[in-house]
């Protein structure tokens, strides 16, 4: 995917946001590796199985997209909002995660290896068959909320 053509469809996305026209963000098995999607807004956003190796998604909202199966292996998602995004089985092997928000995201199966999740909120995520191997949880937050008896 060009430069061009990722522009063109972040600004279709933004106008389908804002209930202006515009189309949802398709991204599904793009190559955006090394894309600069420092703080884009693909908020519910399809990139289901696109290649985002080494992406910097820095200050990104990523709230309730679609990144099954997505390759995420060294992309910056610091500060990122990843809240609810469907992350099954996306490989976000030395990926960094600091403080980002991955509040209620579905991350089974999801390869997590050596990755940074330094203060980082995993608030009532799902972890099943999450391979955490190496990963820095300093400070993260795993908490889920109790439940009343």
């Amino acid at each position: 995917m060009t430069h061009e053509e990722l522009q063109d469809t972040l600004a279709a996305h933004k106008l389908w946001l804002a209930r202006e026209g515009g189309k949802r963000a398709d991204l599904s098995n793009a190559d955006l590796t090394y894309a600069d999607l420092r703080r884009a807004n693909l908020y519910r956003a399809n990139l289901y199985g696109a290649n985002l190796r080494r992406a910097n998604l820095t200050n990104a909202d990523l709230t309730d997209a679609s990144l099954i199966g997505a390759v995420l292996n060294h992309a910056d998602l610091t500060d990122a909002s990843l809240t609810r995004a469907d992350l099954y089985r996306a490989n976000l092997h030395r990926a960094n995660l600091t403080n980002a928000s991955l509040y209620g995201a579905d991350l089974y199966g999801a390869v997590l290896t050596n990755a940074v999740l330094t203060n980082a909120v995993l608030t009532n995520a799902s972890l099943y068959r999450a391979d955490l191997t190496g990963a820095n949880l300093t400070g993260t937050n795993l908490t889920s909320p109790r439940r009343k008896q």
